[in-house]
């Protein structure tokens, strides 16, 4: 699959996660619960169109799970676990949190990712952008200095992620905090957004992309190109 889509993609270099460029960025979770979400997240749907994120999920939020996730992974404090499923392909903008983001393939995707010393003027070039092939089954951790959004699909079929982040991330934010902060989109949600994706910009996100909104080609099918040009 990977050799597949650099082939589609040779403009972006797609690398695997696994190589020493996704060091800054993050790290692959060897040790994560895979099995024991998987068949939760088999019962989640892939939406016709667009994606869908649920910041937390009762049936993924299971006590015993919850509690097993923010003693391995967040230090003890309280976590949310959700996913983000969909048919994206393109950049849209990026964002980052003040906390790590665990990202649980649940299908091969690819994260497009920046980091934040790349903001300058709050705004980021996507000449700095690096593409990372995820392979279903593996989790990664993003760390808070990672610019990144949601996954593009490899397959038109579209792409299952798991997301934890800290709990109350990406929910609305209360009257008094919105324009402190040009960047700061939601709770725990600084964003840049690009000029084209039009649900952050009429919702009054910082439009803070500079270059094209980079789109990730795909297969139709394990053998077969899709996508545009």
């Amino acid at each position: 699959m990977l050799k597949q889509l650099q082939d589609l993609n040779q403009s972006m270099n797609v690398e695997d996660v696994r190589s020493k460029s996704f060091i800054r960025y993050g790290r692959v979770l060897e040790d994560f619960p895979f099995q024991r979400f998987e068949e939760r997240m088999a019962r989640t749907l892939i939406p016709e169109e667009g994606n869908e994120y649920v910041p937390g999920s009762a049936e993924l939020e299971e006590p015993e799970l919850k509690s097993l996730l923010e003693r391995r992974y967040y230090g003890g404090m309280s976590c949310q676990i959700g996913y983000c499923n969909g048919n994206n392909s393109n950049l849209g903008g990026l964002e980052y949190h003040k906390g790590s983001e665990i990202n649980v393939a649940m299908t091969d995707m690819v994260l497009l990712l920046g980091h934040l010393n790349e903001v300058e003027d709050n705004s980021f070039d996507t000449g700095f952008l690096k593409a990372f092939y995820i392979p279903k089954g593996t989790a990664v951790e993003i760390y808070q200095t990672t610019l990144h959004l949601a996954p593009c699909k490899v397959t038109a079929d579209g792409f299952k992620c798991m997301v934890i982040l800290p709990e109350g991330t990406n929910t609305p934010l209360e009257e008094e905090q919105a324009g402190e902060d040009p960047l700061l989109y939601m709770k725990n949600k600084w964003l840049l957004a690009h000029e084209e994706h039009d649900r952050f910009v009429s919702n009054g996100a910082h439009v803070g992309i500079k270059g094209p909104n980079v789109f990730v080609q795909f297969l139709e099918n394990e053998f077969t190109q899709g996508g545009r040009t």
